[in-house]
């Protein structure tokens, strides 16, 4: 489904991120480690058209991203969930949702994907009409995956969906990712919290520096002894 090859990116003279090779396959959860300044979100944002192509190539689905603009990638259904979620703090959790349908406006289907949402995190309900800055970490960080959902997309981009959260809420968020795998959403998952990530992810890419230095399976990656002594904490 998403095929990036050779990619390279960053703003000005410098590349963020150098000579990037990763695949995602249809309904495959695909997770992204690193550190800090590594590029794992400059990475989604290249995805998602928000930072600088410079050359390579991103094939969505057979589609060409490279030349696309940003606000044209939703429709051909590529979701992004932010870091830091950025919810409209001023406007209602329901409000909040029916933006990310945006760019499917004329679906007839809008008002069963908002209920499929309020399934996966029932407290979004209990909070229909809330305004979206009064809720917890945990709870915006809810409304932002649910607003990429409202979208339907085929691939959803998650950049540390966990970062911030209190350990009963990570747990809760990364169910919710496996139920969204499960009915055929490709996931390409950004996190440092690399256990959990390699739970649910099925392979991972290890980043450095803008650049790919490891691959393989989750089980291949949580043996490596690089992995392990800077992500695990072994």
């Amino acid at each position: 489904m998403l095929e990036i090859k050779n990619l390279f990116a960053g703003y000005g003279q410098t590349d963020t991120i150098s000579n990037i090779n990763l695949n995602v396959d249809k309904g495959e959860t695909v997770s992204v480690l690193g550190a800090n300044t590594a590029g794992k979100t400059t990475l989604l944002r290249t995805i998602s058209g928000l930072t600088p192509r410079k050359r390579g190539s991103i094939l969505f689905d057979g589609s060409e991203l490279l030349d696309m603009e940003g606000k044209d990638i939703p429709a051909l259904g590529i979701g992004h969930v932010p870091e830091g979620r950025h919810v409209f703090p001023k406007i209602s959790v329901i409000d909040n949702l029916y933006l990310g349908a945006y760019s499917r406006q004329k679906d007839p289907e809008i008002k069963s994907r908002l209920e499929d949402i309020f399934e996966l995190f029932p407290r979004l309900k209990e909070r229909y009409h809330q305004l979206a800055g009064t809720l917890s970490g945990g709870e915006q960080q809810m409304v932002a995956i649910g607003r990429a959902l409202m979208g339907k997309p085929q691939l959803l981009l998650l950049d540390e969906p966990s970062h911030g959260l209190a350990p009963i809420v990570v747990d809760e968020v990364h169910c919710a990712i496996e139920k969204i795998a499960a009915t055929g959403v490709a996931v390409l998952l950004v996190e440092q919290n690399a256990a959990l990530a390699l739970q649910v992810a099925k392979r991972g890419f290890v980043l450095s520096s803008g650049s790919i230095v490891i691959k393989g399976t989750s089980s291949e990656l949580a043996e490596n002894p690089d992995v392990k002594k800077a992500y695990l904490g072994a």
